[in-house]
C-alpha cells in the first residue's frame, strides 16, 4: 500500500447533546448510586454504553423493566408522552436526558397542533427520536414522511392547515429535497420558525463536504443505527468520495484505502475522540505519513443540566 496523507474533519464527534445526557447519567449514578436505570442506548454507540454500564447504568428497553422506586433517565433522543405519564404513574424519579434541540422540536409539534394544524414528520421511521416525537400529538395528527417520493403518495384534507416539522440529524440537502416537495404539493404549509437540523449535524455534514473536495476516501466513525452517523456516509457519497462506517478502528478494510492519496475522517455526534485517535494510529501503522485537520467550524454551544442533579 503506498503512503497517503489523514485529514481530520472539524467539527467531529460528540455535540453539546451527547456531553449533556453522558453527563446526566454519571451524575446520576454519583447522586444516587447503582443501578441507574436507562430507557433505550442513552446515545447510539456502543463504546459509550459499554462504559456507562460499567459503571453502573442499566440500559433497558421500556419502563416495565425498571423497578419500583428506581431512578430512571430517559435517552437523548428523547421519548413519547405517554413515556412520561407511565413513570409518573408508577412513581419511578425519572429524568430526562433529551437533548434541548430534540425538545424543541417536541414543543413546536405540541404547539402546531394544539392550534389545530395537522404535522408532517420528515424523519426515518422507527428512529427512537420519531417515536418519541410522534408521541408528543394526538394519535392521527401527524404523518410521518421518509423520502421526497412519499411526497406525491400525501392525501391530506386540503381543507386542513398543515405544518412540517424535521428529524433533528437528517442530511440537510434531503431534507430540503423534500421540504421543497411540501411546499409545492401545500402552498399553504407552515414550516419552524427556526430549523429544526440541529446544529452540530449541520457542521458535521459541512466538514464532510469540504473532505470531499481534498479527499479520495472518507471514513466516518459511528453506530449502525445512528442516524447522523450514516447521513455523513451518505453526504460524503454524494460529493463523489468512496465512504465507510465502522464503529472502530477494528473494522477498517485495508481495501478500502486502495489508491487514496489522501484519506478523510469524521465521527458522528454520540462517538467518543477516543475512537477517532485509535483509527489515527491504525491509519498510521497502514502507511500515513501526515496528519492534518480540516475546519469548517468551531462549536461552543453548552446546554444547562437538569436542577436536579444540580440542586445542592
Amino acid at each position: 500500500m503506498s503512503a497517503f496523507s489523514v485529514i481530520l474533519a472539524q467539527p467531529r464527534g460528540f455535540c453539546a447533546g451527547v456531553d449533556r445526557a453522558i453527563d446526566i447519567v454519571e451524575m446520576a449514578l454519583q447522586k444516587y448510586g447503582a443501578p441507574i436505570y436507562v430507557r433505550h442506548e442513552i446515545v447510539h454507540n456502543r463504546h459509550v454504553v459499554d462504559t456507562l454500564r460499567a459503571k453502573g447504568a442499566v440500559f433497558v428497553e421500556e419502563l416495565d423493566e425498571v423497578p419500583e422506586g428506581a431512578v430512571v433517565i430517559f435517552s437523548a433522543h428523547g421519548v413519547a408522552r405517554s413515556v412520561v405519564d407511565e413513570a409518573l404513574r408508577r412513581q419511578l424519579r425519572h429524568i430526562d436526558a433529551t437533548c434541548p434541540l430534540v425538545t424543541k422540536v417536541h414543543r413546536e409539534a405540541a404547539g402546531m397542533a394544539s392550534r389545530g394544524r395537522h404535522l408532517v414528520l420528515i424523519g426515518h421511521a422507527g428512529h427512537p427520536e420519531v417515536e418519541g416525537t410522534l408521541g408528543q400529538v394526538p394519535e392521527g395528527s401527524m404523518t410521518l414522511v421518509e423520502r421526497v417520493e412519499d411526497v406525491a403518495t400525501l392525501v391530506l384534507d386540503t381543507d386542513l392547515e398543515i405544518a412540517f416539522v424535521t428529524q433533528t440529524t437528517l442530511s440537510m440537502d434531503d431534507t430540503a429535497e423534500i421540504v421543497a416537495a411540501l411546499q409545492a404539493k401545500y402552498p399553504g404549509i407552515r414550516g419552524p420558525k427556526q430549523e429544526d437540523i440541529c446544529y452540530a449535524t449541520q457542521n458535521r455534514q459541512n466538514a464532510v463536504k469540504s473532505l470531499a473536495h481534498r479527499c479520495e476516501v472518507i471514513l466516518v466513525l459511528g453506530a449502525p443505527n445512528s442516524s447522523n452517523s450514516n447521513r455523513l456516509v451518505e453526504v460524503a457519497r454524494q460529493a463523489g468520495c468512496r465512504s465507510h462506517l465502522l464503529q472502530t478502528a477494528c473494522d477498517l478494510d485495508p481495501a478500502w484505502l486502495d489508491g487514496a492519496t489522501a484519506v478523510g475522517v469524521t465521527a458522528g455526534a454520540s462517538a467518543p475522540e477516543q475512537l477517532v485517535q485509535e483509527l489515527v494510529t491504525r491509519l498510521r501503522d497502514l502507511g500515513a505519513t501526515t496528519v492534518d485537520t480540516d475546519t469548517v467550524a468551531t462549536e461552543r454551544v453548552q446546554f444547562s443540566l437538569p436542577q436536579e442533579l444540580t440542586a445542592g
